[in-house]
């Protein structure tokens, strides 16, 4: 039997990325009301979930330190976590044996510092007038390629005054977990002040395996450009090179068998620098974020430009100070 689709009404609900393209395009906001629930008195309109969605596609793929940490939506301001410094106390007993009350296990509240992200992108009124041009995605790319600049910068150095704070911004020392305050990452010394010692192979095992065996599943190398091409070069004694690249397309390259992840905002090698962080970053660092992007339209401050500013709440901190190491450029 022949299905046949009767045509819209006018009137009728619209379409929720029709609506945000008409919003973008001519600033249309009467159908955009009815499905954002952010209305404009409020600071911009919420961008539909396909387009959110597309942004933090995006933000994965080219913010590094997002690619590697754990990620949350929060729907307020706010965010805390409690966790537990040296593991939550267990006993042994028999089947029908007494079960004495463990220690009380020792509770940190962990509340990432967070701030207002924005990207301002423009665009003039031909191309948003231009029907074959594509104002989504346009636009997606622009707030995410602004947006992982920004936080990729913040979640290495940020000060965590209005911004996240850097896991190498955190206190540091060199210091084994046993005996090291809570929140304070392990430094180990390369050798040398300012540069690798004379066995940097050596340096580089002891950065990995100062890293417990537990969170050495799914750690990975954290440097910048500069760093990996020092360190592409380095041969073992018997000349072969301890770089291995990727043998399938996609796949990262890995040094001593762990990725290498290329982060531009970890400092370049110099005296008492932090070039090289070794870590499980899922389990060390957490990135706690809204869950929408609001978008304001402005045509009128920078004419003939329609301006376009994209706001996202974002948070970031070091969790757990055990499952990230670092390396310092410095003789001890």
């Amino acid at each position: 039997m022949d299905v046949i689709e009767r045509p819209v009404l006018e009137g009728a609900a619209a379409v929720p990325g029709r609506a945000f393209d008409q919003f973008v395009r001519t600033g249309a906001t009467v159908e955009l009301k009815a499905f954002t629930g952010v209305t404009g008195d409020a600071g911009g309109y919420a961008v539909p979930r396909e387009i959110d969605g597309e942004i933090d596609r995006l933000l994965t793929a080219i913010s590094p330190i997002r690619r590697i940490a754990s990620v949350v939506k929060v729907g307020s301001a706010g965010y805390r976590k409690l966790v537990t410094t040296g593991g939550t106390p267990s006993g042994w007993a028999a089947e029908t044996g007494p079960r004495p009350e463990t220690a009380t296990p020792v509770f940190q509240e962990i509340a990432p510092p967070s701030g207002e992200l924005y990207a301002n992108p423009s665009a003039s009124q031909a191309m948003l007038d231009d029907a074959a041009f594509d104002v989504e995605a346009w636009l997606a790319d622009e707030i995410a390629t602004e947006f992982a600049r920004a936080e990729g910068a913040a979640f290495v150095n940020g000060t965590g005054v209005n911004r996240p704070k850097g896991f190498l911004q955190q206190p540091l020392a060199a210091t084994g977990d046993a005996t090291r305050p809570f929140g304070t990452l392990q430094y180990l010394p390369s050798g040398a002040a300012g540069d690798f010692g004379s066995a940097p192979q050596e340096r580089l095992i002891d950065l990995v395996q100062a890293l417990r065996a537990p969170y050495r599943q799914g750690a990975c190398f954290v440097m910048n450009a500069a760093t990996v091409a020092r360190i592409r070069k380095f041969k073992t004694s018997d000349g072969a090179f301890i770089w291995q690249p990727g043998l399938a397309a996609g796949q990262p390259a890995t040094l001593l068998g762990y990725p290498v992840v290329e982060a531009e905002d970890m400092p370049d090698v110099a005296a008492n620098a932090h070039a090289i962080a070794f870590g499980n970053f899922r389990l060390g660092y957490l990135i706690a974020e809204r869950t929408e992007t609001a978008i304001l339209r402005d045509p009128y401050s920078n004419k003939p430009f329609v301006g376009f500013y994209a706001t996202k709440r974002v948070g970031g901190q070091v969790v757990n100070s055990e499952a990230i190491k670092v390396m310092r450029f410095a003789a001890s």
